[in-house]
């Protein structure tokens, strides 16, 4: 089911914001070109020795790559050869530094003119922050959601790379808002974003709470509201449990764990008792939970209907059954590692998903077969 199986997107990206953004169109089935540098091709290729670090697998799959010198005449040649073959591009350079490469949205319309020019920075393209480098957790410093992740004590940064992530599918939503516009108008559109700009919009209920009732959030903030915990069990394996707002979910809480007792306490009589006490209640369901191991534990919240689930490793959560049944995990035959597995994109197109993946490309993987192609195209 290749939706956009006539879109042909020309990436010039590296590390992350730039090759997600192409891999969420990819997803989808365009034919995703990757123009990389020859020799050493994206950098993060090279994140773990070689070049085919899991970090460049994560973002390059179902892409083809040709290595291309754009400082080379002839190499730029068919750079613009490509460009003209294209729907969309995607850069994630610096402000300026396209520009200066010749690859700036005025010196690709010259060949494609409805190019949908999409332009990933860190800061955006003016102002005082405009030239500054960002990185993930830079992005989420300044967008004010690092510290709705960092931990109260002991503060360090944890967690993936969220803001390239981010950053990646709202380039990509606004690449297929543009492709949709131009079906009708004819016309291509440049496309800018910022990480700052894209992990903002994704804080959006921070600022909504602190806009509208003059709330600063911080770590706990949701789950405390939401009632959201983990607990460590005897297996030395965790289980997470989301309560949220209905009673039904904290009285099945208690019969599962047989703490029934707690219902008449007054420090969780009610919902927002417990938010206010959560810390204490924290204290009293550790060591019940230290009683059983997590299937036990998962078995018997399931029973009472409590919402919950095993806090899954990354070696575990496609082994779940319904992960299993869903067929998120899924492989390919790989030129560098043999088989190739991933986790499926998450559309289902009346009623199917998509299940066909190809491997990340080994640097300049395709270009022969790009290069024949654009020589066809010229020759008729």
């Amino acid at each position: 089911m290749k939706i956009l199986k006539d879109i042909r997107v020309v990436e010039l990206g590296t590390y992350i914001t730039g090759p997600a953004a192409a891999m969420h169109l990819a997803d989808l089935g365009a034919d995703v070109i990757k123009v990389e540098r020859p020799g050493t091709g994206d950098p993060f290729r090279a994140f773990k020795g070689g070049l085919y670090s899991p970090h460049y697998q994560t973002y390059n799959r179902n892409k083809r790559s040709i290595a291309l010198n754009t400082k080379d005449a002839d190499d730029m040649a068919v750079f613009r050869e490509l460009i003209a073959t294209a729907d969309v591009f995607i850069q994630n350079f610096r402000p300026g530094v396209a520009e200066r490469m010749g690859l700036g949205e005025d010196a690709l319309r010259e060949v494609r003119p409805d190019l949908i020019y999409c332009a990933i920075s860190g800061f955006g393209t003016s102002g005082p922050s405009r030239d500054r480098p960002a990185y993930d957790t830079v992005a989420q410093a300044a967008s004010g959601y690092l510290r709705l992740l960092t931990p109260p004590t002991n503060p360090r940064v944890i967690g993936p790379a969220i803001a390239d992530a981010v950053t990646g599918q709202y380039a990509a939503m606004a690449c297929l808002a543009a492709l949709l516009e131009r079906s009708t108008s004819g016309e291509g559109r440049r496309i800018d974003i910022s990480m700052l700009e894209a992990m903002a919009h994704f804080n959006l209920d921070s600022f909504t709470h602190y806009y509208s009732v003059n709330e600063v959030m911080g770590p706990l903030s949701r789950p405390v509201v939401s009632q959201s915990y983990t607990f460590e069990c005897s297996d030395g394996k965790w289980v997470a449990i989301h309560m949220s707002s209905p009673p039904k979910f904290w009285e099945g809480m208690l019969a599962a764990t047989g703490q029934e007792q707690l219902a008449s306490d007054p420090r969780f009589a009610e919902r927002l008792d417990r938010i206010e006490h959560q810390d204490e209640l924290i204290e009293i369901l550790t060591p019940v939970f230290r009683t059983k191991s997590r299937d036990e534990w998962c078995a018997a919240l399931l029973e009472h209907e409590v919402p919950h689930s095993p806090a899954y490793d990354s070696n575990e959560a496609l082994e779940d059954p319904q992960a299993v049944h869903l067929g998120l995990k899924v492989s390919a035959p790989s030129q560098e590692l043999g088989t190739f597995t991933t986790v499926r994109p998450p559309y289902n197109f009346d009623g199917t998903p998509e299940t066909d993946v190809i491997a990340p490309p080994v640097l300049d993987e395709h270009g022969a077969d790009i290069r024949a192609e654009l020589q066809r195209r010229k020759t008729g």
